[in-house]
């Protein structure tokens, strides 16, 4: 598809938006929304005609790109065939997206509960958990985000929770390894795992096991910074929990559907969690779909008991016929594996090139497509690029970072002071080296806020 100039329509397109859209996570008189005429696998282009690569993967979900004709066909069948059909009911295409769902979660994950998104399947996984154990409370990590549900985003450890925050969910935080930045003095990452792991058991001590439902993680945290946690940590978890009798709970709404370079970040760490919350790249993002997978000793729970839940479009036809078609997509064309391959080969390497040339990058993280560069002012302080949670001209320093990436013809992924490098699945070689090679001319921006 060849992008097409046209000044006037999107004018207009940003005209309408101005005038009536509200937008999520914004001070609506300070944004200036690129106006998108079309998208084509790892690309998007404006009315200009600029096009830009897309490090984001629109928000980390577009696994398979844009457009892609086979998933595009598909939506298109099933609107003809059955276009929508109440939850209640047997539908080929939501039965069929369980199945193949089902057959890559690990363990005995084989019931799916649908959902819209993943911020409602969080919702409902601890709704579960709490069902299922009689327990309230629920501990979550700092660094962290669930969803901007009510429950959700009060599960969340970032910043975007604290408009939101009723101090009264049930909700206990514990710190969970992150070695560059550590809370618990460590050197290494054995050191980093096992007095993260002492923290969490006297967390859960002082708390009062017997009144903690679950414990819930991202497998590998997303928009909190990509941190690949230390070998042996989520096992140690897993422990923790089938001591206590807690529900471990997954959240691979972000690292799920191949990002990590496999189906499931959990199948990296041989850890089978009791529910685990997917979307995003489930159907790449095509049509609004999400869900939990629960385990046999979780969905027992509620066979002769009605789970008091459920939502209106659970698993809506248009939805799961777009997953189908990605799952099959990512199993024929090798995409997982193209994730896992190009992204030892070509996007660790890179990324490791330029931390060498560029005093700005303090460490490099991450793993399959799921990557990303933490900056800082100065390296051996590891103070970072900008503070914490940082707005208006205390963001200068990333703010120019992230026009210049734009500038150079990529649309980076900026959350407070770090990029992330997370482009669709199936980019190719020659299209990651591109994005590299903008990456680099854009740090020089960032290297200008350095110290020595």
């Amino acid at each position: 598809m060849t992008p097409q100039t046209d000044p006037r329509a999107g004018a207009a397109v940003k005209a309408a938006d101005r005038a009536h859209v509200f937008h999520s996570w914004s001070a609506q008189d300070l944004i200036d929304p690129l106006a998108v005429a079309g998208a084509e696998g790892s690309y998007f282009w404006d009315y200009e005609g600029k096009r830009y690569l897309d490090l984001t993967s629109g928000l980390v979900y577009t696994n398979i790109g844009y457009q892609h004709p086979k998933v595009v066909a598909a939506i298109q069948e099933q609107a003809a065939r059955l276009t929508t059909f109440a939850p209640a009911f047997a539908v080929e295409a939501r039965s069929e997206a369980a199945r193949l769902i089902a057959e890559r979660t690990p363990g005995d994950l084989d019931k799916i509960f649908f959902t819209n998104g993943g911020a409602d399947a969080v919702e409902h996984a601890i709704r579960m958990a709490r069902l299922h154990t009689g327990r309230p409370k629920v501990l979550s990590a700092y660094r962290s985000y669930h969803g901007g549900t009510q429950q959700a985003v009060n599960i969340t450890g970032d910043p975007r929770r604290w408009p939101s925050d009723s101090g009264s969910a049930g909700v206990v935080r514990f710190w969970a390894p992150y070695l560059y930045r550590s809370r618990f003095y460590a050197e290494t990452e054995e050191q980093e795992c096992a007095r993260a792991l002492e923290h969490l058991e006297t967390t859960i001590a002082f708390e009062g096991p017997a009144t903690i439902a679950a414990i819930i993680l991202e497998t590998v945290p997303g928009t909190a910074g990509i941190m690949v946690p230390p070998p042996g940590y989520l096992a140690g978890v897993r422990e923790i929990c089938d001591k206590y009798g807690i529900v471990f709970v997954l959240d691979e709404v972000m690292a799920g559907f191949g990002r990590t370079g496999e189906w499931f970040a959990a199948d990296l760490f041989g850890v089978v969690p009791d529910l685990m919350t997917f979307a995003k790249g489930v159907n790449s993002g095509y049509v609004p779909l999400g869900g939990v997978a629960i385990s046999g000793a979780i969905a027992e729970t509620f066979g002769k008991r009605a789970y008091p839940g459920g939502l209106t479009y659970s698993g809506h036809p248009l939805a799961c016929a777009a997953a189908v078609a990605t799952i099959n997509v990512m199993a024929e064309e090798g995409v997982v594996e193209n994730a896992r391959n190009l992204g030892a080969s070509v996007v660790e390497p890179g990324l490791r090139e330029l931390a060498e040339r560029h005093p700005s990058v303090g460490e490099v993280r991450g793993v399959g497509m799921f990557w990303a560069l933490e900056l800082v002012k100065n390296r051996e302080t590891r103070e970072p690029l900008v503070p914490y949670n940082a707005s208006g001209e205390a963001n200068a320093p990333m703010a120019a970072f992230a026009a210049a990436a734009k500038q150079a013809g990529v649309w980076p992924f900026v959350n407070m002071n770090r990029t992330h490098f997370v482009p669709p699945l199936n980019t190719g070689e020659a299209e990651l080296k591109e994005g590299l090679a903008a990456l680099d001319a854009a740090l020089t921006a960032a290297d200008a806020h350095t110290e020595g």
